[in-house]
């Protein structure tokens, strides 16, 4: 359980602001069919997000030692400074639009998923748990919470939540997370 909660809470956090989540408002007021995009949406993270918890897990399992702990550790702070730095939509105009919404979702949230810090955070939950399917089922939720609004509010929701105030919320998870790993391996809790 503490996986699924603590995965919904870090990805729905880091995700709010994130280019993936401007992805959403512009596909929302590109194609005006929320629905498929919502779909889309859904089933590209559980794609993208299976595979980064199952790569984390895995790796643990190989490099499992305080020195790869600390590594995890050292990741999740370094999450929480990235989180600080704000995405940009200009990097996602060109975003394919033939195939229609559903489509064109599913390829572009996975593509933009590549890398981002939702999934490098993925990759890390899973290394910290050991437990693919919580994660993933909690990095999805989390992107469903953060994205469904966007999809259906777009630009109206921008207009009214302070993105710096959720970054510095956001970071400070990542951080809160790194800093409590880092004192489990050292073994001061």
């Amino acid at each position: 359980m503490e996986a699924l909660l603590t995965s919904t809470a870090v990805v729905a956090l880091a995700e709010i602001g994130d280019k993936t989540q401007l992805l959403a408002i512009l596909l929302a007021t590109r194609f005006r069919k929320p629905w498929p995009i919502v779909a889309g949406i859904f089933f590209a993270t559980i794609a993208n997000h299976f595979l980064a918890a199952l790569l984390g897990s895995e790796v643990a399992s190989f490099l499992d030692g305080h020195w790869f702990r600390y590594a995890v550790a050292a990741s999740f702070i370094a999450m929480a400074i990235w989180t600080l730095i704000p995405d940009k939509i200009d990097d996602l105009e060109d975003k394919p639009a033939r195939f229609g919404a559903f489509v064109t979702t599913v390829v572009a949230f996975f593509l933009v998923e590549m890398g981002d810090k939702t999934q490098i955070a993925t990759v890390a939950l899973g290394a910290r748990f050991h437990d693919v399917v919580h994660v993933t089922m909690g990095t999805t939720i989390g992107m469903m919470l953060a994205n469904v609004p966007a999809v259906f509010l777009g630009h109206e929701l921008l207009k009214h939540v302070s993105l710096n105030v959720v970054r510095i919320v956001a970071a400070t998870l990542f951080l809160l997370i790194g800093l409590w790993l880092l004192a489990q391996t050292a073994g001061l809790v």
